[in-house]
């Protein structure tokens, strides 16, 4: 964590050197929303246990709120939808590695959500200072419904060709979970059985081996026959075991070379914006988790990429493609867009 402050603070100091701190906030815009809607519909679900049983799931109403401050020029092909910001703005241009113009922007958005029954914390925050030969950037992105979680940081040269295309080279810095960790290990037996209920003791579950009921560390009854302890209690026990062992292990930070492109071409009929970012060379950490152990190879090759695409054929036809792809370490996570537009004149 302390490295990560320092190199927020190394590109504060980059963007606002030769500006005021109030220079460097103009143009930028505060905003919180507060959203909500119906979830899913009521259900009946049926039993057969003493006979037949009714109930209804009910599922609570989707909200989210959201807080944020950004600068970020707009790129030609985007448009201001909606005359206050409300947090529901996305834009695929947020995350090519040089913004719409030189100088200092950022985004700090916190997003907490309830979609479905199910809570979400999505956050974006990254400062970007883009000048004639250097980019400098650090990101903390988390994805709550995609289940993604990193740190990256990246310093880099950058040559333009041509004013539409530019290459850039430098280092870039991550933060991954551990791998190669199995907290279940410790606990398979000599026929590589997993002693389950005995991990799930030792969580603090008791078994009335008289009665056939099981009791959660709260006292609470969670099941009343083998066949539910085993198909549904289990599974939440060992799924919630594993995630707390893992958390209490140190990230693992990653140093490797980075190699970019970005290109940016807009007139009214014919945009194209594409970005891609490889990483083929990685310094090893020598740490026991790191992904190196992981797959068991010093080298291997992560990259990130988007495109937005449109075209106008006539004033009422026209198409668009838009998307983004992340492959890092042994995680992939994607989206897209793509259709068409007809104006009925």
């Amino acid at each position: 964590m302390k490295q990560i402050i320092a190199l927020i603070l190394i590109l504060l100091s980059f963007g606002c050197q030769g500006q005021t701190f109030k220079k460097a906030l103009k143009f930028a815009t505060f905003y919180t929303a507060f959203s909500g809607g119906n979830s899913l519909s009521d259900s009946e679900v049926f039993s057969l246990n003493n006979g037949l049983q009714t109930d209804i799931t009910k599922t609570p109403f989707d909200y989210s709120f959201t807080a944020g401050i950004r600068k970020i020029a707009r790129f030609g092909y985007e448009n201001r939808a909606n005359v206050f910001y409300d947090g529901t703005e996305k834009s695929y241009g947020d995350a090519a590695t040089i913004g719409k113009v030189k100088g200092f922007e950022f985004l700090f958005e916190g997003d907490y959500r309830r979609q479905q029954g199910v809570n979400y914390l999505d956050q974006d925050y990254f400062l970007r200072y883009v000048s004639n030969n250097w980019i400098a950037k650090v990101e903390f992105l988390q994805d709550g419904f995609a289940d993604v979680r990193y740190f990256e940081g990246s310093q880099r040269l950058r040559v333009n060709l041509g004013g539409k295309l530019s290459l850039n080279v430098g280092a870039v810095q991550r933060v991954s979970e551990p791998y190669g960790y199995d907290p279940l290990n410790e606990w398979l037996l000599n026929n590589d059985q997993l002693h389950y209920t005995f991990l799930a003791i030792q969580e603090g579950y008791e078994v009335n081996v008289n009665t056939g009921e099981f009791f959660s560390p709260s006292g609470d009854v969670v099941a009343t026959s083998s066949e539910v302890w085993e198909e549904v209690i289990i599974p939440e026990v060992l799924s919630d075991y594993v995630n707390r062992k893992r958390s209490e292990l140190p990230d693992q930070w990653n140093h490797s070379l980075v190699i970019g492109f970005d290109f940016y071409h807009y007139t009214d009929d014919f945009w194209m914006h594409s970005w891609g970012n490889v990483m083929p060379v990685h310094l090893d950490s020598q740490s026991e988790y790191a992904y190196q152990r992981f797959v068991n190879d010093d080298q291997w090759i992560d990259y990130s990429g988007g495109l937005i695409f449109g075209r106008r054929f006539s004033r009422s036809f026209g198409v668009f493609l838009e998307g983004k792809y992340n492959k890092y370490w042994d995680r992939v996570w994607h989206d897209f867009s793509v259709g068409i537009n007809y104006v009925i004149l």
